[in-house]
């Protein structure tokens, strides 16, 4: 996902934040927070998948179902104008050969309020079912490709925003979204909040060889964007048994 690969027209109900990952049993005294830091030090399988956007145009998923790739999160929109032109192709394509997939949101908070584009993403993809193959749906939340790095919004100004968005996510799908970001990013300008770590899962984008410190209270990562090459590959902490659970819901 990175930023020039977002340029439009260019190139659920309990998360997984709270279910103890593979590897770990959960008791009825093991508080949430216990669970994460049990998780994030838990020698775990990971899956792999890859993430696409208009940049792709019609993907082999043949091929990269050959490579090992089991998920694949598809971009379904922009701000409250943009939809990927290739959406059909790649999100139904991705499920057609055996993959779970989703559909994300590049955020434009600059534009439009977080309920409004909560809603241009269920209405054009962005939508949730209990199928056993249909992820959450992720807010992609980042650097601004077309100016101002926070968009012009404060620190508390865009915690709101993104609050007004998972809020009305969770309201018309009844799943938590997920939240893709950078460290840099998240604490430059969200004041390196905690408040959607009990509720969303994380999708940490470092390529590097670890995903490093995660944004503050995120014990561990659910999912991790490590390399943009030949596109962009992600693991999911957790094996497949543990990828369909967050499916589900």
């Amino acid at each position: 996902m990175s930023r020039i690969r977002r340029f439009a027209g260019v190139a659920a109900a309990s998360s997984l934040a709270l279910v103890p990952l593979a590897g770990q049993t959960a008791t009825a005294k093991t508080t949430p927070v216990q669970q994460r830091t049990t998780a994030a030090t838990a020698a775990v399988a990971t899956t792999a998948g890859m993430d696409v956007s208009s940049h792709q145009g019609n993907v082999d998923w043949a091929y990269w179902w050959g490579q090992g790739m089991k998920f694949a999160y598809v971009k379904a929109t922009e701000g409250t104008t943009y939809k990927n032109p290739y959406f059909a192709q790649q999100y139904n394509g991705s499920y057609n050969v055996g993959m779970i997939r989703g559909a994300y949101h590049f955020a434009l908070p600059a534009s439009s309020t977080g309920t409004a584009q909560a809603d241009w993403f269920v209405n054009n993809g962005g939508g949730w079912s209990r199928d056993g193959k249909t992820l959450p749906g992720v807010l992609d939340i980042e650097y601004n490709p077309y100016g101002a790095t926070c968009y012009g919004l404060s620190q508390a100004g865009m915690r709101s925003w993104i609050s007004a968005f998972t809020s009305r996510y969770k309201a018309r799908t009844g799943r938590d979204a997920v939240i893709y970001t950078t460290l840099d990013w998240w604490t430059q300008c969200t004041g390196n909040t905690s408040q959607f770590s009990q509720t969303n899962p994380l999708w940490i984008a470092r390529y590097n060889t670890s995903p490093g410190v995660l944004p503050a209270g995120w014990s561990y990562y659910t999912f991790w964007q490590y390399t943009s090459s030949p596109l962009d590959k992600n693991a999911f902490n957790g094996d497949l048994t543990r990828l369909k659970a967050l499916a589900l819901g």
